[in-house]
């Protein structure tokens, strides 16, 4: 079951132990999921901010 994540720091933090990072694109909202051994975080955001966090983490980055 995916765990939604409200804080941005706490999704920097994930994802240095992440296998990768799904980005999927809607409208005005930018659903960004991490997939750790474990478990699935999900966060969402508006795209500019999505923009500024991509570029801070370190694992793969797969565009849906």
């Amino acid at each position: 079951m995916p765990k939604e994540i409200f804080d941005e720091k706490k999704f920097l933090d994930l994802s240095d132990s992440a296998i990768h990072c799904r980005v999927k694109t809607r409208k005005d909202v930018v659903k960004l999921k991490l997939r750790t051994k474990k478990t699935l975080y999900t966060y969402k955001t508006d795209p500019a901010s999505a923009e500024r966090l991509l570029k801070n983490i370190q694992c793969e980055i797969i565009e849906l």
